[in-house]
């Protein structure tokens, strides 16, 4: 009678993990669908947030093509002219920085 008893205990343990482990591996993919954390009534959202829109909006359409620009890019002696004067100014901070310090 002891070894059947055992037995018996051994399989309501056994049955409890089995039931424990399935829910937990329920719960796991399901909560990805629940509600957002600051929604919750006990944590709630801090003081001074602002008001989440009623509308979340949609995503922006990523595939459409940005409509042509009223003004054309530089010219080419327009670039010329603003890249020499960034090299104009690099090679003066390059002086700059390799002087000694004067104090």
């Amino acid at each position: 009678m002891r070894i059947f008893e055992r037995r018996l205990a051994d399989s309501f343990r056994r049955t409890k993990v089995c039931l424990v482990a399935g829910a937990i591996l329920v719960t796991i993919p399901l909560s990805g669908c629940s509600t957002s954390v600051a929604d919750l009534p006990i944590v709630g959202v801090p003081e001074g947030a602002p008001k989440r829109p009623k509308d979340p909006g949609t995503f922006p359409a990523v595939h459409d093509m940005p409509a042509p620009r009223a003004q054309s890019a530089l010219d080419p002696a327009e670039q010329a002219k603003i890249e020499s004067e960034l090299a104009a100014a690099r090679d003066r901070q390059a002086k700059t920085a390799s002087s000694p310090d004067k104090k």
